[in-house]
C-alpha cells in the first residue's frame, strides 16, 4: 500500500433536519446546489485541487442517492488504483459495530482504513459546506507551527456566532479558548469544521474519547476541548474566502442567490479551480419565442416558455407559457405549469407546480418550499407547499 503524507476523511452522513422536506429521503451532502452540482462536489473538488488524492467518504443517513452519485469517484479524478475515493459506511465488525455515534466516533471506527496509508497527517472535513479552499496551504501552516491540530476559522457576524464552535487565538494563532455553540460567544472567530491533525496525536485522542463513556464522541464538543485542556498545540488557520454552511432553507436559498450577484465572492467559472460534478448529459436548454430570461443560471435540458428572473434552474426544468419565476431555485426535472407564479421559493426535484398556481411571495421573509416529487395545487397549499 502506498504511503501518503496526508489523507482526507470526509464526513458525509449528515441528516440535515433543518432543510425539512429537501432531506426527507436524502443526505444533506447530496442536496442539489448551483444549477448543476450537489453540495459534496465542493469538498471533493477542493481535495483534488489541493493534491489530496486519497479520500474516505463516511456515509450514514439515507446513503442510497449519495452512494450512487459518488460511484467510483470518476468525475473528481478519484478513480485510482492507489488511493482514490472510498465510501465508508458503518458496518458490523468481528468485535461488534454500531452506527456512527458522532463525528469523532466515525473517524475512530475507520482507524484501520487510515492506517493502511500510514499518513503523517489527516484532514477531517465536512461534505455539507459551500466554499473553495486550498487545503495544501493549511497543511503547510500546520507543519510550520508543529501543531497537533489546526482548525480552519472564519469571521462570522456576531449575531450568528452562537451557531458555531467559537475560538480565541493569540498573536501567533495558537488557540487559547474554544467553546462549541456558546450562548455568549467570547469572539466571532468560528470553526469551519475543517481540521488538520497530526495522525499520532489524533489516533491517541480518538482512542481516549471512545473509552470515555460520558463523551458525545464529537470533535467540537469533546476532542478539541480535551486537547486544549491537555496543553496540545492547537492552532487556527484563517480563511478569507467565501464559505457558507447551507444547513437551513434560508442559507441554501441565499447561497444559490449569491451565484447571481456579481459582488459575491463565490465564482464557479474560474478555470483554475473548477468544481467537478456528474454530468447529466442532456440536450442544450431551449427558450421559446416570447420567453424572457434575465440574470439567471440555466442548465442543460431546460424548456422555458415563460419569464425567469434572478433564478437558478437545474437540468430538465420546464417553465410553462405565461408563467413567472423570480428569485427561486428549481431543482432537476421541476415543472412550473402555464400561468403559474413562483417567487422566493425552492422547488424540489421532479416537483410539479400546476397551471395557474402561486408559490411564495416577494413580500414574505420566508422561503417557500415544495418537496421533491410533490404536486402543488391551490386546494392543498398548506399540505404540500411548506414554508420555513
Amino acid at each position: 500500500m502506498r504511503r501518503n503524507e496526508c489523507i482526507a476523511m470526509l464526513l458525509a452522513g449528515g441528516e440535515g433536519r433543518r432543510l425539512g422536506v429537501l432531506t426527507k429521503d436524502l443526505a444533506k451532502p447530496a442536496v442539489h446546489f448551483g444549477g448543476k452540482y450537489r453540495i459534496i462536489d465542493f469538498t471533493l473538488s477542493n481535495c483534488v485541487h489541493s493534491g489530496i488524492d486519497t479520500v474516505g467518504v463516511l456515509t450514514q443517513y439515507q446513503p442510497l442517492v449519495l452512494n450512487r452519485y459518488l460511484g467510483i469517484g470518476s468525475p473528481w479524478g478519484l478513480d485510482r488504483k492507489e488511493g482514490g475515493m472510498h465510501v465508508l459506511p458503518p458496518y458490523v465488525r468481528s468485535k461488534g459495530g454500531t452506527w456512527y455515534k458522532g463525528t469523532a466516533n466515525a473517524i475512530y471506527q475507520n482507524i484501520g482504513f487510515i492506517e493502511r496509508y500510514e499518513p503523517e497527517f489527516v484532514l477531517v472535513i465536512s461534505g455539507d459546506h459551500i466554499y473553495k479552499m486550498d487545503y495544501g496551504l493549511m497543511l503547510e501552516a500546520h507543519k510550520r507551527n508543529r501543531a497537533d491540530a489546526t482548525i480552519a476559522v472564519i469571521t462570522v457576524p456576531w449575531r450568528d456566532a452562537s451557531r458555531f464552535g467559537i475560538l480565541t487565538a493569540d498573536e501567533s494563532g495558537r488557540v487559547v479558548e474554544f467553546a462549541e455553540k456558546p450562548k455568549k460567544p467570547a469572539s466571532n472567530l468560528a470553526s469551519m469544521g475543517v481540521y488538520v491533525f497530526s495522525w499520532p496525536a489524533l489516533r491517541e485522542e480518538l482512542i481516549r474519547d471512545e473509552a470515555d463513556k460520558s463523551s458525545s464522541n464529537d470533535f467540537g464538543k469533546d476532542i478539541i476541548p480535551r486537547m486544549l485542556r491537555d496543553g496540545a498545540r492547537l492552532y487556527s488557520y484563517r480563511f478569507e474566502g467565501y464559505w457558507k454552511d447551507v444547513g437551513t432553507i434560508e442559507s441554501l436559498w441565499q447561497a444559490n442567490m449569491d451565484l447571481l450577484d456579481d459582488r459575491a465572492d463565490l465564482r464557479l467559472n474560474d478555470p483554475a479551480w473548477r468544481i467537478f460534478s456528474v454530468n447529466p448529459n442532456q440536450p442544450a436548454h431551449y427558450a421559446a419565442a416570447g420567453a424572457h430570461v434575465t440574470g439567471s443560471l440555466v442548465n442543460e435540458g431546460c424548456l422555458i416558455r415563460g419569464t425567469v428572473n434572478r433564478s437558478v434552474l437545474f437540468h430538465g426544468v420546464t417553465v410553462g407559457e405565461g408563467s413567472f419565476v423570480e428569485d427561486s431555485v428549481l431543482m432537476p426535472g421541476a415543472v412550473v405549469g402555464a400561468g403559474a407564479r413562483v417567487v422566493r421559493a425552492i422547488i424540489g426535484e421532479e416537483a410539479v407546480i400546476e397551471d395557474g398556481c402561486r408559490v411564495g411571495s416577494a413580500d414574505s421573509d420566508e422561503i417557500a418550499v415544495v418537496g421533491s416529487g410533490e404536486t402543488y395545487r391551490d386546494e392543498n397549499r398548506l399540505k404540500e407547499a411548506k414554508t420555513v
